[in-house]
């Protein structure tokens, strides 16, 4: 049905529906990331708190504005892995929230299953499977197709029946995708061209974020210590991870944040500042700030 013109020049629009800020809901995104960067928790974490009722179940801190169910399909890992990551996230949940998790959250390993979105048996399936869900997440994008991931034809047909999976489920579709070799080589994982492939993957969907690994030069100038800013430094660099957003088409800019990684892989928000190196002069400032 045709927009009314008149009605939209005079009437207050509608609010927009975000599923985290800046993801707008019944859209595609993506998420991209360089192979075992933490996507995958990242991503499982993120569905889960878009499960929860409770904000104790909002471990990354996204805030989204309303919840509902979610349908995380997982065709990279099997069903032990799963297992373990759904453990070892629920030693950071509280009773309520890990109820609300499990009555509105359905993880599905389809790893073997040879599932091809582009087949239109298996696109009805999905789509019978996930109506009614707010968010679908789709991991990684390159096990649910045969496509050439390099024709922008294709990719671009490949967005647009992830678009129509969005418009007759009411849910937003994330996609989890690996970056090129090239910008992981220089260190751009965090740029909107950095994914693999096409360009028309990111040019076509909504919402693009990222996480990258912390670089060498920011554990030198970061630190997760208040009391005395002593630097991350390269041995526990490993541990930080950087979240952004590398392209958003809706929606104020929103900051990067950082994440922490602890025992079993969960991923949680952690607070650093600029890094105070000591410097050895053997006077009275035996400090320097970065």
């Amino acid at each position: 049905m045709a927009i009314n013109i008149m009605e939209a020049f005079t009437n207050t629009p509608p609010e927009l529906d975000f599923i985290w800020p800046g993801f707008l809901a019944g859209t595609v995104g993506a998420l991209v990331a360089p192979g075992a960067t933490g996507k995958s928790f990242w991503a499982l974490e993120a569905a889960m708190a878009v499960a929860c009722s409770a904000d104790s179940g909002d471990l990354l801190g996204l805030k989204p504005k309303h919840t509902g169910r979610v349908v995380y399909l997982a065709g990279e890992d099997p069903e032990p892995a799963l297992v373990r990551r759904v453990h070892a996230i629920g030693k950071h949940l509280n009773q309520s929230a890990r109820e609300a998790i499990a009555e509105h959250l359905t993880l599905e390993p389809v790893m073997g299953s040879r599932m091809d979105i582009m087949n239109e048996r298996h696109l009805a399936r999905v789509i019978e499977f996930c109506t009614d869900a707010r968010l679908i997440v789709l991991d990684t994008l390159s096990r649910i197709h045969g496509l050439d991931e390099n024709s922008n034809g294709d990719m671009a047909r490949l967005i647009s029946t992830l678009e129509h999976i969005a418009a007759t489920t009411g849910a937003s579709v994330l996609f989890l995708h690996h970056v090129s070799k090239g910008s992981a080589r220089e260190g751009q994982t965090d740029q909107q061209q950095a994914a693999r492939g096409a360009s028309a993957l990111i040019d076509n969907a909504r919402w693009c974020g990222f996480v990258a690994r912390m670089t060498e030069k920011e554990a030198e100038h970061l630190s997760d210590r208040p009391y005395d800013k002593k630097p991350i430094g390269s041995e526990r660099r490993k541990f930080f991870l950087r979240f952004g957003v590398s392209k958003q088409n809706y929606d104020e800019p929103q900051d990067d944040c950082w994440y922490v990684r602890v025992e079993g892989g969960v991923l949680l928000p952690v607070d650093l500042c600029a890094a105070v190196k000591e410097q050895k002069k053997g006077g009275l400032d035996d400090t320097a700030t970065y």
